[in-house]
């Protein structure tokens, strides 16, 4: 039995990973003649490896389609510990409320 919930435990972690959170927006003719705006900021037409925002992005004189790089922690024992956004890595980090130094075990997150 420990086996089995060690494994669904472990896949709920890889599909979750595997799964970022997308969004995307339509351009109206001649609205995009620049580049895109993500957050305020003008990108180049192309792919954009990372926004100031922790997205991956296609940008098009048509659309604006981005994913997150992050991962949001789902799984964790929340009265030990707390959520920091990491935003040179591009991740969030869980760590204990006592001691931020130390990391806390996360068991599954959402894109």
């Amino acid at each position: 039995m420990k086996s089995f919930l060690a494994f669904f435990a472990a896949m709920g972690i890889i599909v979750a990973m595997g799964d970022a959170y997308c969004w995307s927006k339509i351009y109206k003719p001649g609205e995009a003649q620049n580049g895109c705006t993500v957050n305020g900021k003008l990108y180049p037409f192309g792919h954009i490896e990372r926004t100031e925002d922790c997205y991956t992005c296609s940008c098009s004189e048509r659309s604006l389609q981005c994913c997150s790089l992050f991962h949001t922690p789902v799984a964790y024992d929340n009265k030990k510990c707390k959520v920091v956004f990491n935003k040179e890595r591009c991740d969030y980090d869980v760590v204990q409320k006592d001691d931020p130094s130390k990391m806390c075990s996360v068991y599954a997150r959402v894109g």
